[in-house]
């Protein structure tokens, strides 16, 4: 048969879609299979990564459905986001005809794929449909208190004032314009995700073996759990403000043990203590010119940055000895993570040691470093530290924390390094927040039955603030309490919120979207996800937010799943020449033209062979056209093949070497496919590739019709998850597709005539012997020495030693 790639998939492709072959059934007494990869954004054209991520879920949820398992395979786009703005400033279109336009083209090449997705399931995120429900849901977190309102210190562009994120400041400039950025407080929206650290972080135990390592350890320092000894430093002079009288600054740390070591305290440029100091005119003017360009620095700026800091010429108390400490406002104290103060302690802590160094600070030894030099921060045992010298330092935390609680002067607490979620961008391309703005209420939410909060069409995007801000009727209503004139909130949603719920809403059929956000009945038999597919990239944010997402929503009573995903692979990058692929660095492989010119099944088969999932792909232009002959050779002997409906008997009794072995092939290559398609088996496609290139080796060395036959009825149904299209053509012409269902492997096949029995003479190798499987050990020692006869002659046997199936060892003397 001539293979011809672009008749066969195009034919194959429209059947599919027409039979609805792939949506999954209303049937819930069937055994459910839930696959998933994580959905894409509509840049445009789809790229190697995008082929990669989908080959290993489609591969997946085929293989599924063969085996009787009721399939939920769904795409849907991730729409939202600064990537249309930016679009439609430079192609002066609209981001929304942008958006659309990309996922028409971007579903068209998806599906010139073959991949098995349900086209009823797809959602876009920028779906008004969506959003109805995102804000929904939003207000229901508004209403239990896990969202609130307060300011927060942003990247600033003053030249086109608008909020850019830490990817559009470049060197400390905005990208676009090139402005030095600034740090502005505004007001901001921020998630309460801290509530749920413990759980989030406890949760991660249960995900052992079933999520990566890498992931999982990602996660757990992210959420950054430490306990330790909370407490405040007097001032020397307590510092009079508008607001009030500061007395204290308050500092967290794990190592209370080291609090004698203590010799300055570092605070962040933004800590409320400078704020004050500048507001009151408490500084002098080059200081505070200091403070404010290191206060407008970012924050990812700031920590790459070598570390500086200036002097308040203010003192706080050492709450043991009395001693006089310092105050510094330093870059690398960060106001986000704690009370943004810490207790320096130069000795035995590197970062602190370095500015330490740098400005002639003391450096007090507190901790025995046995002859190490400092900074040493090992635990150890107490030196330099009053009633508390000698001892170790686990016992010496404990009591200093006695001594602060029994005396009123701090607490033990539990940290976490995990911060609230920040969810408001200053932008017009992303969800409405369902919040109004009312002089005699305050802030309140809008009414659901008032969903969707729709953006305008008629705004102006000129990358200049934010278009809502400035859009003549968007922010003007009716408060929902008092019914007088208030303002729309005209902040947007952060796009990680959409990604954080759209694999509980691919649960929901179609026909009851409109009217519910998730069917309970559906969403109890799909969730949780059985497999996630994506890079390791989204590790945390992604990740952690959707765990985040699902334990709220099984709160508000949405759903019984605690976590989303029951399985996680992450899959490798696709490199070219040893680096990423990117259109900045020119390697860019384009899956249309592969397509055009060899067929999506090559594609496919390509991706899945030339790597596991988990690691690295280095393209390989010579390997693909490998993939190509693959290909060509599976059609070319199709003669040879018997039409049936069930698969083949064969007559065992009298077959040749080659008959035998390729029988045994083909089912090796069955029970590897077995092996492959599970989370313990990896799914490494590539080996059972492999296994059925050998297969088909051994079928074109024999003329048996009835192992061709046979052969080709498993080796069809073993790779039609990863070549689909000339799978379903050979099967339905031979068998009637009738061998897409599972297949039993013939344990028989699998044995050896005969095994290779090593010949040892004292540990050393002398020789080997072909013999039956079930022979006795004295028919194999009797063949052994005859074989060994030159080695053994004039020596007497001391000992004989039999492994079945593997060696014989004379030990002789």
């Amino acid at each position: 048969m001539e293979y011809n790639a672009k008749e066969i998939e195009r034919k194959w492709q429209d059947i599919w879609e027409e039979n609805g072959e792939y949506e999954p059934k209303e049937d819930k007494s069937k055994p459910k299979k839930y696959i998933l990869s994580m959905f894409p954004y509509p840049s445009g054209n789809i790229h190697m990564g995008h082929v990669r991520n989908y080959c290993i879920s489609d591969a997946i949820a085929r293989r599924f459905r063969k085996d009787g398992f009721n399939v939920l395979h769904p795409i849907g786009w991730d729409a939202f986001g600064m990537p249309a703005e930016n679009a439609a400033i430079k192609h002066k279109t609209h981001p929304k005809n942008w958006t659309y336009a990309n996922i028409d083209n971007m579903r068209k090449e998806l599906y010139s794929l073959g991949f098995s997705f349900s086209r009823t399931r797809e959602l876009a995120t920028c779906d008004e449909e969506y959003s109805k429900w995102e804000q929904s849901l939003f207000i229901d977190m508004w209403n239990k208190g896990l969202i609130y309102r307060k300011k927060g210190y942003l990247n600033w562009c003053p030249n086109d004032k608008t909020v850019l994120a830490n990817e559009q400041v470049v060197e400390g400039k905005c990208w676009r314009c090139d402005t030095p950025v600034v740090q502005k407080e505004m007001y901001q929206y921020y998630v309460k995700i801290t509530d749920y650290a413990q759980e989030l972080l406890e949760d991660l135990d249960k995900l052992e073996g079933k999520w990566p390592n890498q992931v999982l350890t990602m996660q757990r320092n992210w959420i950054g759990k430490s306990q330790g000894l909370q407490f405040a430093f007097k001032l020397e002079k307590p510092l009079e403000t508008k607001e009030g009288v500061i007395n204290s600054l308050e500092v967290f740390t794990t190592r209370a043990d080291t609090i004698f070591g203590v010799s300055y305290c570092a605070l962040a440029p933004e800590h409320p203590l400078v704020k004050a100091l500048i507001a009151e005119g408490k500084m002098d003017k080059e200081l505070r010119e200091k403070i404010l360009k290191m206060q407008n620095t970012p924050e990812k700026e700031r920590a790459q940055q070598e570390k500086e800091g200036f002097s308040l010429h203010l003192n706080v108390i050492h709450p043991f000895s009395g001693e006089r400490i310092p105050l510094w406002v330093a870059n690398f104290v960060l106001m986000g993570y704690g009370s943004g103060a810490v207790m320096s302690v130069p000795a035995h802590d590197e970062r602190d040691y370095d500015f330490a160094s740098k400005y002639n600070l003391p450096i007090k030894q507190v901790i025995d470093s046995n002859n190490e030099p400092l900074p040493y921060t090992q635990e150890g045992i107490l030196i330099n530290s009053q009633n508390y010298n000698g001892m170790q330092s686990a016992n010496a935390k404990e009591e200093i924390i006695k001594y602060f609680e029994k005396n009123s002067l701090g607490q033990a607490v539990t940290n976490y390094k995990l911060r609230d979620w920040g969810i408001s961008r200053q932008r017009y391309w992303g969800t409405p927040i369902p919040l109004i703005h009312c002089e005699n209420c305050g802030i309140l939410p809008e009414k659901k039955e008032n969903l969707p909060i729709r953006l305008p069409l008629d705004v102006v995007i000129d990358g200049e603030g934010n278009p809502l801000e400035k859009h003549p009727t968007f922010k003007q209503c009716k408060c929902p309490k008092c019914g007088k004139e208030a303002l729309r909130e005209s902040d947007t949603l952060d796009t990680f919120m959409e990604s954080s719920w759209y694999f509980l809403r691919y649960t929901t059929p179609p026909s009851l979207r409109e009217n519910e956000i998730f069917s309970k009945e559906d969403q109890e038999y799909w969730m949780d996800v059985d497999e996630y597919i994506g890079g390791i990239e989204h590790a945390i944010l992604h990740l952690l937010y959707s765990r985040f997402f699902t334990k709220v929503l099984r709160d508000l009573g949405y759903t019984r799943s605690s976590e989303p995903f029951s399985h996680l692979l992450t899959q490798g990058m696709v490199t070219k020449e040893g680096a990423k692929m990117s259109k900045s660095k020119g390697n860019v492989v384009e899956p249309k033209e592969i397509i055009q010119k060899f067929g999506a099944d090559t594609a496919r088969l390509f991706i899945l062979f030339a790597a596991p999932p988990v690691r690295e792909l280095e393209w390989n232009d010579s390997a693909l056209e490998g993939s190509y002959r693959f290909i060509k050779r599976l059609c070319a002997k199709v003669e040879n093949i018997i039409k049936t409906q069930e698969l083949p008997k064969v007559d065992t009794a009298n077959l040749s070497k080659n008959e035998k072995l390729a029988r045994k092939k083909v089912y090796e290559a069955l029970k590897k496919s077995n092996e492959t398609f599970s989370y313990e088996g990896g799914y490494s496609f590539n080996t059972m590739i492999a296994a059925c290139m050998e297969a088909l080796n051994a079928l074109n060395d024999q003329d048996n019709k009835q192992i061709w036959s046979e052969g080709y009825f498993i080796l069809l149904n073993i790779l039609e998850p990863i070549i689909p299209h000339i799978c379903w053509e050979l099967s339905k012409e031979y068998f009637n597709l009738k061998n897409f269902t599972q297949v039993k492997v013939d344990e028989e096949s699998l044995k050896e005539d005969e095994i290779k029995i090593a010949l040892t003479v004292n540990g050393k190798l002398r020789g080997e012997i072909n013999v039956a499987p079930n022979s006795s050990n004295d028919f194999i020692l009797g063949l052994a020495k005859e074989q060994l006869k030159k080695w053994i002659e004039d020596k007497t046997i001391v000992k004989e030693i039999v492994v079945p199936n593997k060696l014989v060892n004379l030990v002789v003397k």
